[in-house]
């Protein structure tokens, strides 16, 4: 990769992590559910014009905004609400790789070879390190419902993987359009008219930067650059640039909300990392771009590589 190029990935990577920050403060503006349907609005508008017509069937732009905007985003944004820390979430989500490959094999019949397995078992591992440390230091209903976007985000990858969208940036604000009223309906239900109305009615500068961040700078530069990165170059050589979204996302928490990073903390990440690579690039060669591709297209965010 050129160096201009491996600077874009890395930005991105770092915009990605980053991206967990701003969620947090949005947290303090608005309300998980509402907060979620509002940056899947941004993000949609006016980008729908911009990007062209859908590429991809509607049944799979309904399915993956469903699983992947509804639930995946509703789950994270709710469980960081509970008190789930930015940097843990960041690095929580990471696991969707092993689930990613679960679920591919349920469904796909794509059978993980002896990397994947032991990929499988180590980032498991991390999880369960996670699981210890923030069952002493946090509340643990945030945590699990990290591990259960994470669950989502490995649905979405499989059926994004089954639309096998030529556009990545086109197929991500056409899935944007579809959470945007099934999160508001449930806002409505769970969180109620009256807190969201004062929300909106007390909306500052803050809040609106929050907004646009994961709307606009983490979902359509973010996905347009990664978009790009991958026609350009193989998936081999752009996907590994994704493992540094905790390693962001993390060191951003600490530095900005000044989130504490404890022993078990730091052994977490390094299981979960290490074992989310030999996951996520212990394939076949033959195979390599496709699965790549389709794993990575949707990054993480308390989205989207969320992401």
């Amino acid at each position: 990769m050129r160096p201009a190029h491996i600077a874009l990935a890395a930005l991105v990577a770092a915009v990605w992590g980053v991206n967990f920050v701003v969620i947090e403060i949005g947290l303090d503006h608005f309300p998980p559910l509402l907060f979620s349907a509002l940056r899947f609005l941004a993000a949609a508008l006016p980008a729908v014009f911009l990007v062209g017509r859908p590429t991809v069937a509607w049944k799979w732009i309904v399915a993956v905004g469903l699983v992947l905007g509804v639930a995946k985003f509703g789950l994270l944004f709710t469980g960081m609400d509970l008190g789930a820390p930015a940097g843990l979430a960041s690095l929580v989500l990471q696991v969707q790789a092993v689930f990613t490959a679960l679920f591919a094999f349920l469904a796909l019949g794509e059978r993980p070879g002896p990397p994947k397995l032991v990929g499988m078992a180590v980032a498991l591992a991390g999880i369960g390190v996670a699981a210890v440390d923030e069952g002493a230091s946090g509340p643990l209903a945030g945590f699990a419902l990290c591990v259960a976007a994470a669950a989502c985000w490995g649905v979405s990858n499989v059926l994004t993987r089954k639309a096998s969208p030529p556009d990545a940036l086109n197929f991500m604000v056409w899935v944007s359009t579809v959470p945007v009223l099934p999160l508001l309906a449930l806002s409505l239900v769970f969180e109620g008219p009256r807190r969201d109305l004062d929300a909106l009615a007390s909306l500052d500068w803050t809040g609106v930067g929050a907004i646009v961040y994961v709307a606009w700078v983490t979902t359509v530069f973010g996905f347009g650059a990664w978009g790009l990165l991958l026609r350009r170059y193989p998936a081999s050589s752009v996907a590994p640039f994704s493992l540094l979204v905790p390693v962001f996302g993390m060191s951003s928490a600490a530095l900005v909300l000044g989130e504490t990073v404890s022993p078990l903390r730091w052994c977490a990440a390094a299981l979960l990392v290490g074992g989310v690579a030999l996951t996520s690039y212990g394939r076949r060669p033959g195979r390599e771009h496709g699965e790549t591709a389709a794993r990575v297209l949707v990054p993480t965010s308390k989205g989207e590589p969320a992401p």
